[in-house]
């Protein structure tokens, strides 16, 4: 029966994974569709004396790198091993605790 529960937990947190990658590539494909979009009506208009497209890239850009960190579980500063690391220094403080 244990088994069988971390079998289903391991699927849902596969499933979960594979729904952020799924919303990751969708807004990567509406960035490259809308950003090209932006910069041929820039183009249009004032033929590159102002790039003005470049801010929404730069601004929409910075808010898809974080969305790519978290569908491919990046996070250089508070990763796996740091979760690991804490859990057990929380624990140990835990069990230290409950003998006094």
């Amino acid at each position: 029966m244990e088994s069988n529960l971390k079998k289903q937990n391991k699927y849902l947190r596969a499933k979960e994974r594979v729904a952020e990658l799924k919303k990751f590539y969708t807004s990567l494909i509406g960035y490259v569709l809308v950003i090209s979009m932006l910069a041929a009506l820039n183009y249009y208009t004032n033929g590159w004396s102002y790039m003005w497209f470049l801010w929404a890239a730069f601004g929409w850009g910075i808010g898809l790198l974080f969305q790519a960190a978290k569908a491919y579980q990046w996070s250089p500063f508070m990763g796996k091993n740091w979760e690991e690391r804490k859990l057990k220094e929380f624990l140990d403080e835990e069990e230290k605790n409950q003998w006094r």
